[in-house]
Formats: structure tokens, C-alpha cells, sequence
């Protein structure tokens, strides 16, 4: 892990009144840069070639008169590069720090590297938030977020399989039939990375013990999944209620946690299947088809607010464990995504996965917490911004960056 001290050496070099905000092209990236300017800060996207026009022209800056600013655009500078990863070259690595630049890490930013240790120990760049926070995403990982949550005391979905666990096929048989056939069990799912874009999970719901093999080979027939992913796949019970995500900022210059907004997912083929009657649903269904969960969007949504409560203790025991677990802690913006269920008269928040970086929904801002909190809705990229203009007018951006 790059250590502070490295922080410091590079942020000596930096011209604190002259500050970049740097991304990768996708993922939130133009939330980021749009907040950024909104602070004064020049924008930077490192781009993939082949999938840079929504950076490099259609959202790229430049002037025009009759704007209202006189500027359209929110990206100030393009980085070019065969493919993500090169972001770790070195010639890219001192562009951004010619640029003064702070990064501000995403999914997008992580899995297109295979090794971790390409972004832990070799990116020497200032990176707003808790570098190795994504890393701890992965279920395979050692302190991942189902331990964190775990030791928050947050309630997790129950889990059939651990992935990567090593269970044999005879002991997930046991698993499945004492959970459907002596407990009665609700559906399960099953989270399983795509054969192709392995850092996606591919997911599918069974009913009984013989539905996770059936779907399993057929997916693995169809080209869709691995027998090694599918033999590694967490499994879990399937939450039945109304999904929602909580997406949090926590300043660890004041102190607080604030709760930025409230989404929910929109999921390819899953959302056009259930917009079909039932009997078509059926059909489909008997002939073979089997509706994906592929995410391609969000959607703003709000909950009442006797939730609230709930969500903000959730979020403050997160916060509380990840300072105790993985030093320095938690810094800036994460989710918990999960559930509402109610059950016997009483709805409980559960969480079935976790972001510890920004999260990809730009939508956030249209729903009204921010707007108590503030006065005014605000995005994600714009409470970035503020919270890194105020460390660096108290001379504090140390303490934001790993």
C-alpha cells in the first residue's frame, strides 16, 4: 500500500490553488467533473480509445455564446490510452501529476485490472477516499464487506455458500435440502461472474436444490458462466422486498454522516420480462427463457421517513467498524444496497451488498435529502468537490487522500 508519507511527497509538488479532479472515462465520471467545475476545479478523464467520444466530444469543453455560462461541457482535458489499465504507465502517472491531479476512484477504476496491486502500490497518484475500499468489494477477499457488515452488526441476507468456500457438491446439497425441504426455506440467489466480462455477476434465483444445478449447466452450456465461477458463487437467501439503495457521504474533516439519496436498479432483461402479463411471462418461461440482471441503470426513488432512522444507523455503524477494521477508514461517499422487508409487522433495512466509493447512480440528486440537509438537491460530484475545496482552504487534503 502506498503510505502517507508518499501522499505527502507528491501533494509538496502540487500547487494547491491549481487542482485537478481526474477520473476515468465511465462509469460517474461526468457527476465528478460536473461538480468539479462547479468548484473551480479544471476536470481530467483518462479515456479508453474506441469508448471516449462521450468524454472527448459530446461532454468535452468548449466555448459557445449563447450557453448560459458561455461554456459548454464539463471535461477540461482528455488523457488518451489504448485501454484502462494504462492509467498505472508511468507517462500517465506523471501527466496526471503535472495536472495537480486528485482521482477519484470508481468500479469502473478497478476492474480492469487484474491485480490489485496495479492501483495498491504502483498508482501514484492522490486518490480521494479509502484506496483499498474497493478491493474489499470482492468476496474472495480477506476483511470483504460481508465481514465488515458482520461486525457492524448490520443485518446481511443469510448465506447458503460463501463464495470461493470450497464446498463440496454432496455438503451444497445437504445445504440446499435442509434449507428447502426441513426449513422450508424462501428462494435463494445466486451470484455467479460472467464468463466473459468476468468482473460482472451474473445472477439467478432457485426455488429448490435441483434448480441451482439445472440452471447452472444450462448457463454453463449457453456460454454465460464457468463451472469454476459457478462452483465459487455466493449463495444466498433472496430478499424479498422492496430494493433500495442508501447512498451516504461521510466528511472525516466534520465528522458527520450525511445521506446524499435514495435509488433502486434498473436490470436487463429482467425490467422488459416484468412488464409482460403473466401469461406470457409463463411461456417464455416454459420455453426456455430465462430473464438476465444484467445492471444498466438507476432509478430515483424515496422511501417514507420512518426509514430514515434506520438507514442512518446503518450507515454510522459502517463508518464506525471501517475506521476500527481498515485505517484511516471511511472517507467521502459509499452505499449500502439492500432491502426493506417486512416481517411480522415490522420492516427491517437489510443489505445484500456494499459500495465503498462513489456510487454509479447519478440520480441520487433528484431525490430531496440533500435538499433538507443543504437547502438546494446536490450530486455526488459536487459534495466531492466541496469537501476538497474546504481541506485544501484548511490546509487539510492529506487527510482525504490515500
Amino acid at each position: 500500500m502506498i503510505n502517507q508519507n508518499k501522499i505527502k511527497k507528491i501533494l509538496k509538488n502540487y500547487d494547491p490553488k491549481d487542482l485537478s479532479i481526474g477520473v476515468l472515462g465511465g462509469h460517474s465520471a461526468l457527476d465528478v467533473c460536473e461538480g468539479a467545475k462547479k468548484y473551480g476545479f479544471r476536470t481530467v478523464a483518462v479515456c479508453q480509445k474506441g469508448r471516449d467520444k462521450t468524454y472527448s466530444k459530446y461532454f468535452k469543453t468548449r466555448k459557445a455564446q449563447w450557453a448560459p455560462e458561455g461554456e459548454l461541457g464539463c471535461v477540461d482535458e482528455i488523457i488518451m490510452v489504448d485501454k484502462f489499465s494504462d492509467v498505472v504507465k508511468p507517462a500517465i502517472q506523471e501527466k496526471l501529476r503535472e495536472l495537480n491531479t486528485i482521482f477519484i476512484h470508481n468500479r469502473y477504476f478497478w476492474v480492469y485490472f487484474k491485480d490489485f496491486d496495479d492501483i495498491e502500490k504502483r498508482f501514484e497518484v492522490p486518490i480521494y477516499g479509502l484506496r483499498q475500499g474497493v478491493k474489499l468489494e470482492e468476496r474472495d477477499q480477506p476483511n470483504n464487506q460481508y465481514v465488515l457488515l458482520q461486525k457492524a452488526g448490520i443485518r446481511i441476507p443469510k448465506i447458503i455458500r460463501e463464495g470461493d468456500s470450497g464446498m463440496s457438491e454432496k455438503k451444497l446439497k445437504e445445504a440446499l435440502d435442509r434449507h428447502f425441504v426441513k426449513e422450508n426455506g424462501m428462494p435463494l440467489i445466486v451470484k455467479v461472474n460472467e464468463a466473459i466480462r468476468e468482473y460482472e455477476r451474473a445472477f439467478f434465483v432457485i426455488t429448490n436444490e435441483m434448480d441451482y444445478f439445472r440452471i447452472g449447466r444450462n448457463m454453463i452450456e449457453e456460454g454465460k458462466i464457468k463451472k469454476k465461477n459457478l462452483d465459487d458463487a455466493l449463495i444466498e437467501e433472496f430478499v424479498i422486498g422492496a430494493q433500495i439503495n442508501f447512498n451516504y457521504f461521510y466528511s472525516n474533516l466534520t465528522g458527520e454522516l450525511e445521506l446524499m439519496g435514495t435509488d433502486t436498479r434498473r436490470q436487463t432483461s429482467l425490467d422488459g420480462f416484468l412488464r409482460l402479463d403473466a401469461v406470457t411471462q409463463t411461456e417464455l418461461i416454459r420455453s426456455g427463457y430465462k430473464p438476465s440482471m444484467i445492471e444498466t441503470g438507476h432509478i430515483a426513488c424515496t422511501t417514507k421517513e420512518s426509514i430514515l432512522e434506520k438507514a442512518f444507523t446503518a450507515g454510522e455503524k459502517f463508518v464506525k467498524t471501517l475506521k476500527k477494521e481498515v485505517p484511516p477508514g471511511m472517507i467521502g461517499p459509499f452505499a449500502l444496497q439492500g432491502a426493506i422487508s417486512a416481517e411480522k409487522g415490522k420492516e427491517d433495512f437489510v443489505v445484500f451488498d456494499v459500495s465503498m466509493r462513489i456510487p454509479g447512480s447519478p440520480g441520487t440528486r433528484f431525490t430531496p435529502l440533500t435538499a433538507y440537509l443543504y437547502g438546494e438537491p446536490m450530486s455526488y460530484g459536487e459534495r466531492i468537490a466541496m469537501e476538497i475545496k474546504m481541506a485544501e482552504e484548511m490546509g487539510k487534503l492529506e487527510a482525504l487522500l490515500t
